[in-house]
């Protein structure tokens, strides 16, 4: 596949144009250059783990938004069957940033709830994005409403830039909306697990991220609002978003750190877009051994301990004046 390249991939992507440039030549001259090539394919490979190893929080950010990175629908065909998409809030209509339905992961039944984003403008522009309106956080409290009352845990795919920020969204009661499933989560009675396979932004991720277990990509991104928001804010200028993201400890590394997430899952080297099918196998595995776990709790249990997950996020201290 023929993947779009970042600029800190300019080392990578020129040696790969030597190693075909090799082969090319060699497939029409009675040449043998296959030392030469090994030699090459071996420095390539030493120079794609400092390269990926080394990622700075804004070049994660690069991979995180990706245009062929896996969205949710692309996990939903590689490790889920039988998926029913469900549709609507039964007040307003129907969201296509937020997908919502039931689906079987090695024959558990399970609710899968995640942003969707598109692959091409016209297609975005039927996602939005991957910017969910209220309607959509609407449909995804009725799923998951639907899921306590036949007792199926819930999955969450989180992977938005944000909550749509337009005025007819906050005429419908955006944060309304989202306040509601906050709360509403908290004491759902099935387990529910979240994984970040993307963008993590603000209110739009937190609208389906109260969760017993939060795992993040490798790659992907969770934060209380997007690099360029946070330097037009600081700065003024979004242009410093880099910066910004240095400063907001967003990456899945820091965010283990702080206690916010559970678990990082491993992507491919240089990203999930590498190899969506190892990334899928990887989230699979994940999500079975979380169900597994959760699935033992009483009800009871199970809510005591998420609002202790909770509570125990952030800390503070009383400084001397």
């Amino acid at each position: 596949m023929d993947y779009t390249r970042l600029d800190f991939e300019k080392p990578i992507i020129e040696l790969e144009r030597k190693i075909q440039e090799l082969k090319s030549f060699t497939s029409g001259e009675k040449i043998n250059l296959s030392s030469e090539i090994e030699k090459l394919q071996e420095k390539l490979e030493r120079v794609k783990k400092e390269v990926y190893h080394n990622l700075g929080a804004w070049q994660k950010i690069q991979i995180a938004r990706h245009p062929q990175r896996p969205y949710s629908l692309d996990y939903v065909s590689l490790i889920m069957s039988d998926f029913i998409e469900f549709h609507g809030d039964r007040l307003f209509g129907d969201d296509k940033a937020l997908i919502a339905g039931l689906a079987t992961l090695n024959s558990k039944k399970i609710m899968l709830i995640g942003h969707q984003k598109g692959r091409d403008t016209k297609e975005n522009l039927v996602r939005n994005f991957g910017c969910a309106n209220p309607e959509g956080y609407r449909k995804a409290l009725r799923i998951m409403k639907l899921a306590e009352k036949f007792d199926v845990p819930i999955v969450c795919f989180i992977d938005t830039p944000g909550a749509f920020p337009g005025i007819g969204a906050e005429e419908r009661g955006q944060a309304h909306a989202i306040a509601l499933n906050l709360k509403e989560m908290s004491c759902i009675k099935v387990p529910i697990i979240v994984v970040v396979i993307g963008e993590g932004g603000s209110g739009g991720a937190l609208g389906i991220g109260v969760g017993d277990r939060i795992c993040v990509l490798e790659n992907a991104y969770y934060s209380v609002i997007s690099p360029e928001g946070c330097a037009a804010i600081l700065w003024k200028d979004s242009s410093k978003a880099p910066e910004a993201a240095e400063e907001l400890s967003l990456t899945a590394d820091k965010l283990l750190k702080l206690g916010v997430i559970d678990e990082i899952i491993p992507e491919p080297l240089g990203g999930a877009h590498k190899d969506p099918q190892k990334t899928a196998l990887a989230i699979k595995e994940t999500l079975l051994r979380y169900i597994k776990e959760l699935s033992h709790l009483s009800r009871e249990k199970l809510i005591a301990n998420r609002y202790e997950r909770f509570r125990k996020i952030g800390v503070f201290e009383n400084k001397p004046h």
